[in-house]
């Protein structure tokens, strides 16, 4: 079974769920079903688990591991950004709680070895999950527990009924230093989960009274992460909603960016600029440094720590090896969408005015930001939910490069290359209410010789405002698929 079908069939699930609730906004889960019965499956066996779960900050990691854990004996220790000492104290907290939880007091464990070998005895007796949430932080403060996780896995937890889960959220440590060959853990792990934000389809679940724009920008202001989603609190309307729980500073929103880059990096000051310069247009390495006024090599520097952090990716045209087309863009849209329209309104918000501004200060220009949204929605379409494609899929991306005989520049909104042979698909995404005409389909035929690496290419036109009467005949003759915004949430 294909990854994007069992994807739809895990759409479909939720869907069912969420009418059986009556429509609830899902604030009992997140859409982790399909994890969620994986872990299950793991933890019936009764055979010693080394489980590890990562993705970045808010996306729904230790909500998944607490819904996991509610029904099972669980000692859940979340490690701390601190010393070596303070996180063994916690540590120590979590292990009594566990076993005198009404004890008033409880006695400390002297060394990490001491407080694993007590995990080691609990877990003979019975089947236990024992969680190390935010295990970078604890690897930070204590370098060797790694070395000594290995080792205690090797010699006395692989014969036990051990349920361990290691969850982080800085998604390189985890693939390099848990995950990767250099590190003493490599090869321990029996199952692991990247836990990715919601794409458009799983967001709308979350609200199935709204619209399909209404829902298509709540993912765009959200993108899919569901603490985001729960927080943004989105009831009939989303421009109430925005007035109430972002664009006012007594909000956890408005506050969101700032305590996320204070809690992860030393320098946020000039992590907030980088980001800044991206959400103002500049995606080259020298456009962000030189609005940012530092070195390129300090900034790519930054640059790295922010993809690490999920908020940065770095895009190269689709078929293209990294190199001079390289750019950066804000893969978090919540960082984007803050940073697009909260600074550039920070007086019209302090003085309580933005309610009167906002029409023309912040919704005239949704239209134009939900152009890349909408790019990636068209994307994820294609990927998982459409049926019928003419080719098999391989991957799916932008495609970018210069025009040789008009010397100008030509962006493909979509370019889907086939798993094997030489038929493309290429696509044009529209977020506009007006309706597409011919005009679009000829430029796309012109931008898809200009890439030139198909032999045939099968043309997509997606709209949100629908198509002209000439355009639906070339649908009509085999020369065009036309896509609405209600087809990609049907």
């Amino acid at each position: 079974m294909k990854y994007y079908t069992r994807k739809k069939l895990t759409y479909e699930y939720i869907k069912i769920i969420n009418a059986l609730w009556g429509g609830n906004k899902m604030s009992r889960f997140y859409c982790r079903d399909e994890e969620l019965r994986k872990l299950n499956k793991r933890y019936e066996n009764g055979k010693f688990e080394c489980v590890v779960i990562y993705g970045r900050r808010r996306v729904g990691k230790t909500a998944l591991i607490n819904e996991f854990c509610k029904d099972k004996p669980t000692i859940f220790f979340s490690a701390l950004n601190t010393t070596g000492k303070e996180n063994l104290e916690a540590l120590s907290k979590a292990i009594m709680s566990f076993e005198r939880p009404n004890a008033e007091s409880s006695p400390e464990f002297t060394t990490y070895d001491a407080a694993l070998d007590e995990l080691t005895a609990l877990s003979k007796e019975q089947r236990i999950v024992f969680v190390i949430d935010e295990y970078p932080y604890l690897a930070k403060a204590k370098p060797a527990i790694s070395a000594m996780l290995q080792h205690i896995i090797d010699h006395k937890w692989t014969d036990s009924k051990m349920y361990l889960i290691l969850c982080g959220s800085s998604m390189s440590f985890m693939e390099s230093q848990v995950l990767g060959k250099e590190s003493p853990l490599y090869g321990r792990r029996t199952a692991q989960f990247k836990i990715m934000p919601l794409d458009y389809k799983e967001t709308a679940v979350f609200h199935p009274n709204l619209s399909e724009e209404d829902n298509a920008l709540i993912y765009g202001i959200t993108g899919g992460v569901p603490h985001y989603i729960n927080k943004l609190d989105v009831r009939d309307s989303v421009d109430e909603a925005l007035m109430e729980n972002l664009f006012d500073r007594s909000s956890y929103l408005y506050e969101e960016p700032a305590n996320l880059l204070k809690q992860e990096l030393r320098e946020p000051a000039i992590y907030n600029a980088i980001i800044k310069a991206i959400a103002e247009g500049a995606s080259r390495l020298n456009d962000i440094t030189t609005k940012v006024g530092e070195e390129n090599s300090v900034v790519a520097k930054y640059l790295k720590t922010l993809i690490d952090l999920g908020i940065v990716k770095k895009e190269t045209p689709i078929t293209e090896k990294p190199g001079k087309k390289t750019i950066y863009l804000l893969a978090d849209n919540f960082f984007r969408f803050w940073y697009r329209f909260v600074p550039v309104n920070a007086s019209a918000i302090d003085s309580g005015r933005i309610a009167k501004t906002y029409p023309h200060a912040v919704k005239q220009y949704f239209p134009d930001y939900m152009g890349l949204i909408f790019e990636k929605m068209c994307q994820d379409y294609l990927l998982y939910y459409a049926n019928d494609l003419p080719i098999e899929l391989s991957e799916i991306g932008q495609w970018w490069g210069t025009d040789p005989q008009k010397k100008k520049q030509v962006q493909i909104d979509i370019v889907g290359t086939p798993v094997e042979g030489n038929d493309y698909i290429i696509g044009s995404c529209k977020y506009r209410n007006e309706k597409i005409g011919l005009d679009e389909l000829e430029l796309i035929r012109e931008y898809a010789a200009v890439f030139g690496k198909g032999t045939n290419y099968h043309y997509y036109i997606f709209s949100k405002g629908g198509f002209t009467d000439g355009l639906l005949r070339a649908q009509e003759r085999g020369e065009v698929q036309l896509i609405t915004l209600a087809d990609i949430f049907e």
